[in-house]
């Protein structure tokens, strides 16, 4: 073999590992992601949940609840919509080569005043409902005020052990 040929076989040797290599590589990381979503695919539903609280609740209050609960939940809608607009026109803006600080501190503080609202509301007509409930079934549901996002608030306030920060639900 010429010394031109072995550069060429070398040459592709080198390429072919870096494929195989790379493919390797993606075959890990793809399999690790597809893990990763058949495990929260198969967790169960949380524990409090609030349709999960509310199914604990006496039959004869249990529909009346639900009902006044999701209308409260449609009348917050607006609101968490208004706050994700906010927050996705900041992003927008923060992106853009136009960048304008004080417009985008401005749609960010928009957006939490939209969010607040929202959870006003919801607290508002949760502990409005609550007024209506015998105690037992009022101990029941008032787990729903534990909530701050997606994390549960244990009673002295402090978040769970894992440490993850509360993110806004919706």
């Amino acid at each position: 073999m010429t010394s031109r040929t072995l550069k060429i076989v070398l040459a592709a040797s080198v390429a072919l590992n870096l494929f195989a290599v790379a493919a390797g590589a993606s075959l890990l990381v793809t399999r690790a992601q597809v893990e990763k979503r058949v495990e929260a695919q198969h967790r169960p539903p949380r524990a409090n949940s609030p349709m999960a609280l509310i199914g604990q609740l006496d039959p004869a209050v249990r529909d009346r609840v639900r009902d006044t609960l999701r209308e409260s939940a449609l009348t917050a809608r607006p609101d968490f919509e208004e706050a994700r607009q906010k927050r996705r026109e900041a992003v927008r803006i923060a992106r853009s080569d136009s960048f304008d600080s004080a417009r985008v501190t401005t749609l960010l503080s928009e957006s939490r005043n939209a969010e607040l609202r929202g959870r006003g509301r919801l607290e508002a007509n949760a502990v409005a409902v609550l007024d209506t409930l015998e105690p037992a079934d009022r101990k029941a549901l008032s787990e729903i005020l534990t909530r701050r996002g997606r994390v549960v608030v244990r009673e002295d306030g402090r978040r769970p052990a894992d440490g993850m920060a509360p993110t806004p639900a919706g």
